[in-house]
């Protein structure tokens, strides 16, 4: 919206009604998503779960509640973020979950969505994105599957995804174009991407997003199943340690299987052409469908996941001590 439709619209509806017509114009315009007000809770549920594992989300939480605070401080914040971990963990719902209890527009973006065959257009796209994010600031911008537009520089043949990397280091260096705007990518191979991304002042604040725990597996188990017929009796603390090892995801998939396996009883039984009847998920079913699945990553593929993570870290480690080493030679010589 240019500056003349704007004072049309204060004049004619009042400052606070304008600010809320511009926002769904910049919504319509730029494709943001809208979280859903029956998302709400679930979202709220797993940022509660990031608040517990990652000290850092204030870094998010004030800078949209008080803007004109931050807005005074003379350094950038490290607002930008990276979340890894194996698939199905909950990385995206954890930054849908963040930009919700944060009230921040949210735009996601799949990866691979960006590539062009065509020279130059894969960048414009990048270019593109973050002006959308800028214009839609207070904002949090998403990229998901980061691994596969930001590999490591010279892997690649073509060329294209070194030019990509390029661009978002430009992108993610600008101070002014990303002022109210949240950077956050997840991927499940960070030993792949370009080391330059993960430098200060870019992604440099490190989520690892693991298995939940037994505790955090009857908690989401409980979202999950607000809305099913579960029966008075299901216990999910037992479920929950049926499930060890299992994802997000992998709970997600338990129980619809056991919603269609309760489906199937009913329509087995006397009572399939009867309207008030309906199915529902016994405490039986639900843990023998618990004790005969499993996880979608076998232990194998966990092990290679956790040596992969282990030998990242000691990597971002050795950088940060052979900086740190040369800062002080440095200081020596002077």
């Amino acid at each position: 919206m240019n500056v003349a439709e704007m004072r049309m619209l204060e004049w004619l509806c009042g400052h606070s009604r304008r600010d809320m017509i511009r926002n769904e114009v910049i919504r319509c315009k730029m494709g943001l998503v809208q979280l859903a007000d029956k998302t709400r809770e679930v979202r709220l549920r797993w940022f509660m779960h990031v608040k517990r594992r990652c000290v850092d989300v204030p870094m998010i939480e004030l800078p949209s509640k008080f803007p004109n605070i931050f807005a005074q401080a003379p350094l950038r914040m490290r607002s930008n973020v990276l979340l890894y971990g194996p698939p199905g963990c909950g990385k995206t719902h954890l930054v849908g979950a963040a930009a919700a209890a944060c009230s921040l527009r949210f735009i996601s973006v799949k990866g691979p969505e960006l590539l062009n065959k065509y020279i130059g257009a894969s960048e414009q796209a990048v270019r593109d994105i973050f002006s959308k994010a800028a214009a839609a600031a207070p904002c949090l911008l998403f990229f998901d599957e980061f691994d596969s537009i930001a590999p490591k520089r010279g892997h690649d043949n073509t060329g294209v995804t070194d030019r990509v990397v390029n661009q978002f280091l430009t992108e993610l260096d600008g101070v002014e174009v990303l002022t109210g705007v949240f950077v956050f990518a997840a991927t499940s191979r960070p030993d792949l991407l370009d080391a330059a991304l993960l430098r200060p002042g870019r992604l440099d604040r490190l989520l690892f997003c693991d298995f939940p725990s037994q505790h955090e597996r009857s908690e989401i188990l409980s979202v999950l199943s607000r809305k099913l017929p579960l029966a008075s009796d299901v216990d999910l603390d037992v479920v929950a340690r049926l499930t060890e090892g299992f994802s997000g995801a992998d709970l997600q998939a338990l129980l619809s299987d056991a919603q269609l396996e309760a489906v199937h009883d009913l329509l087995d039984s006397e009572n399939a052409g009867k309207p008030d009847k309906k199915p529902v998920i016994s405490d039986a079913l639900l843990k023998s469908i618990a004790s005969k699945a499993k996880s979608s990553v076998s232990d194998a593929e966990k092990q290679r996941l956790y040596d992969i993570y282990s030998q990242f870290l000691d990597s971002k480690r050795s950088v940060a001590a052979q900086s740190r080493d040369a800062k002080g030679k440095r200081a020596t010589l002077a």
